[in-house]
């Protein structure tokens, strides 16, 4: 048997190819990214280390035919005795999935045992939203930003539009001037083209109208974008976020003040206040339920947190 390596284990020479093959259908066929081939290539190099040292030698292209169940259950046993996370081996066995069609749909053999082996639950992450007092500091004080006059005046609008309405950051940005809140209700196309109703406080129509008044004249074209940046282009998200940062700083809030967590906060503060979970789903274009609940979490611990503060035996 001839081995060979390809930046990686040894492995023989039909494998290696078979290997090479695969990075350069993600390249050019599935057009990914440098960074995500890289990446896939590192989880497969390390599965196929497990495998030579499980299999005590370099694996062969038809050794992979032959894995168990219990040999991807074992790779996943040794990466939780190396201290990987369940993220990272959840991704890792979606790389292995991938690597696995690909072989069987180019003739390359098949191994159906991989159907059969679930990925680690992923943790969920638990929102990190903006108390009350520190989101309102934020909106009242957008104004201490460096910049053209109508540059603040959108960060306002912007920033109040997030927090007043719960828009995704992309929601936001992706409106056009004919879109702009007039009266109480505000129509935005949400993930999967989904269109949803929100109403509009006047607090947020008052920030996006003072923008307007005050922005560049490509404003007023009812198909122009309605958060412009500085060259008259839509705004880049990009921005968006480093001007928040920038603001962030300037006011010591935590370094979890994003754009997103604007929207957090929106859905946190509601259901502190006594909003109805299926409500807040609604308004935030939520498809399953269980995704707003995750703002359950974030009430109970803030509601434990105040009651340990307070309660004079909580020590």
């Amino acid at each position: 048997m001839v081995e060979a390596a390809l930046d990686g284990p040894a492995v023989d020479r039909a494998l290696a190819r078979a290997v090479d093959a695969w990075r350069r259908w993600l390249t050019h066929e599935r057009r990914a990214s440098a960074h995500t081939v890289a990446a896939y290539s590192r989880d497969l190099d390390s599965f196929l280390a497990f495998v030579r040292d499980h299999l005590g030698g370099p694996p062969r292209l038809r050794d992979l035919d032959g894995l168990t169940a219990a040999d991807f259950r074992a790779w996943m046993a040794r990466r939780a005795a190396d201290g990987l996370g369940r993220s990272s081996t959840a991704r890792a066995m979606s790389v292995l999935r991938n690597f696995f069609r690909w072989l069987e749909r180019n003739g390359h053999g098949g191994n159906h045992a991989i159907r059969a082996v679930r990925s680690p639950k992923r943790p969920h992450g638990i929102p990190k939203p903006l108390t009350v007092a520190d989101s309102e500091m934020l909106l009242d004080s957008v104004d201490l930003q460096p910049g053209e006059p109508w540059e603040v005046l959108r960060d306002a609008a912007l920033f109040t539009l997030l927090y007043g309405c719960g828009l995704r950051i992309s929601e936001a940005l992706a409106l056009d001037v004919r879109d702009a809140p007039t009266d109480d209700t505000l129509r935005v196309v949400g993930k999967g083209g989904k269109e949803r109703i929100l109403p509009v406080l006047p607090l947020v129509r008052e920030a996006v109208a003072g923008y307007l008044a005050a922005g560049p004249v490509s404003l007023r074209e009812a198909d122009a974008p309605l958060f412009l940046g500085i060259r008259g282009k839509r705004l880049n998200p990009g921005v968006a976020q480093r001007r928040l940062r920038q603001l962030r700083i300037l006011l010591g809030l935590p370094q979890t003040t994003t754009p997103h967590a604007l929207r957090h906060s929106f859905a946190t503060h509601l259901l502190g206040a006594g909003g109805d979970l299926r409500a807040i789903q609604e308004l935030l274009g939520h498809a399953s339920l269980s995704t707003t609940q995750r703002y359950t979490e974030v009430d109970s611990q803030a509601l434990l947190a105040a009651y340990r503060a307070a309660h004079p035996r909580a020590d």
